[in-house]
This record gives C-alpha cells, structure tokens and sequence, in this order.
C-alpha cells in the first residue's frame, strides 16, 4: 500500500506560536534533538472532533519535559488552545495529534542548556483501525530481543524519542518474522510491554498487567483500568514472568494507536480472545466517543 510521505502532506502544523503550512514546518539539520534524543512527544486522537483524555496528555507532555532537563514555553492552557487551532484548521475529526518538543540548533554537543525549546503540534488522518469482530481474531506478537531498561539508567517516564530506539529495532524484527508487533521483557527478564502499547491478561475473570515502573503507565493504560474496576473487575498490577503466560486465558494490548486490541499468541503462548477483550472494546468505544 503506498502511503504518501509525511513531509508531502497538506495542511498546517502549529510551530513555535504560529500556525504554518505543511510543508514550511521544518527543523535544522543540526537540532539538539536530532542528534542527542533531547525530544519528547505526546501520542493522542480524535473521535468527533474531540481529543481524548486531551488535558492529561498535555500534563504529561510538559512533564516530560522536565524529566528531560527543559521546560516547553507553553503553558497547559496554551498547548491545550493549539491543539484544538490545529485540528479545526485541518477540518479533521477523526485524526491523530502529535505535539512534539525539541532542543533546537544553537548548541551541538552533549550539553545544550542554551538551546531554544522548539514545540509542534501536527494532526493526520487516523481512523479506527478495525471494527470489533475483525480485533477479535486477535493480533500475533513476537518476543523482542532488546529488553525495557532499568529506570537507573534511562529516564524511562518520560515519553521521549530517543526510548523508542529498541522499540523501532524490535518492531522491524517482528515484522520480519511475521507478526503485527513485539512483546518486550524488562531488564530483569519480566514481562513489560509492546513496542507501543501497554499488554494486559486475563485469569478467573481478573486482569493482570505488569507493574509501570520501567515503561510509560499509559493514559489508555490507565483508561482500562478504570473501565474494568467499573465493571467489578479485580485488577492486579504487579511482576508478570513469560512463565506464567500458560495460565493466562486471554490477552490484549492498548494504546491511543491500538486502542484496545486483542492478542491470539505471543510467541510460543497461545490465547483466545474472549469476553472480557470484547467487553473492554465497547467500554472504551464508548468512553473515547462520549
């Protein structure tokens, strides 16, 4: 399927206070962030107009940020004011925003505590990937190689670029062998997360979901579980072993792009997807669209 490149697009991306054409929104070759990962950004979408859960991820865009040792010049209000510029502009109402922040060109070595702090915000095109019957066949994931890091030796709660690194390598690898995405382990062989996305699994009509505290507690992590505590459902965050994936009856991953999707197998553990995956679709269908 050809898909037309990002920077051949039309429309406007907000930049640094301004709302410019598509094609004018551009960074220097020598940007900070470029080539040192001083980056950060946020994932969200749209359904009717409306971005989800907006003002959270806007919280949690500033401060990641701060994890990184700069703050955007932007306050909450601002940031939360572009983005709805931004979408109505684009005439989107199902669509993807990505806000994304920078060390810009004026500094290029490790340290750059003088570079400017750059933001954009652009938006896409971004339908719901599948309807809930063709989810419920169930997505195969691989078993990543690269293994999420200790949190002493990465700034692994901030959603910056440079995290991603092992999740693009990992993606690739999956892809390659035939799956739709990777299951990646923790520094100490426990079960983390997706390249993008949180995972959980289901026993005795509970949920079991890694503890977050290498890897991003998702908004849409955090969405779910509010769903299935509303539902009476028992929810368990804690150490997950691959071992303990044979107990399991079914499995489903989550994220702004993935929504919440169901997962047939990873690697050599089979599951089936069932009602509780079918139950949580249509919880957070209607949730994102109320």
């Amino acid at each position: 399927m050809s898909v037309l490149p990002f920077d051949q697009r039309e429309g406007f991306i907000w930049m640094n206070g301004r709302l410019l054409p598509w094609s004018e929104s551009r960074l220097h070759v020598l940007s900070h962030g470029l080539h040192y990962g001083s980056c950060v950004f946020e994932g969200e979408r749209t359904y009717g107009g409306k971005i989800f859960k907006s003002r959270e991820h806007t919280e949690r865009f500033r401060n990641s940020a701060n994890i990184l040792d700069f703050e955007i010049p932007y306050s909450v209000d601002d940031i939360e004011a572009a983005k709805k510029l931004v979408v109505e502009k684009n005439g989107l109402t199902s669509c993807y925003v990505r806000p994304v922040a920078w060390r810009g060109s004026e500094m290029m070595a490790v340290a750059a505590q003088n570079s400017t702090i750059n933001v954009a915000i652009a938006v896409w095109d971004w339908p719901s990937m599948f309807d809930v019957n063709e989810k419920m066949r169930g997505i195969r994931l691989d078993i990543a190689e690269y293994r999420r890091p200790d949190p002493r030796c990465a700034p692994v709660h901030a959603k910056a670029a440079g995290l991603y690194m092992i999740c693009t390598l990992s993606k690739h690898r999956a892809e390659r062998r035939g799956y739709a995405d990777a299951m990646m382990l923790d520094w100490e062989g426990r079960v983390a997360e997706c390249t993008g996305a949180n995972i959980f699994f289901t026993k005795d009509g509970a949920l079991h979901t890694p503890l977050a505290d290498c890897f991003l507690d998702g908004i849409t992590r955090r969405t779910v579980i509010d769903l299935a505590k509303a539902r009476g459902m028992d929810v368990h965050q804690r150490r997950i072993m691959p071992e303990e994936l044979t107990s399991f009856n079914e499995c489903f991953i989550c994220g702004t792009g993935a929504e919440v999707t169901p997962v047939s197998e990873v690697g050599p553990y089979k599951f089936t997807p069932g009602n509780i995956s079918r139950t949580l679709i249509e919880d957070y269908t209607a949730a994102v669209n109320a």
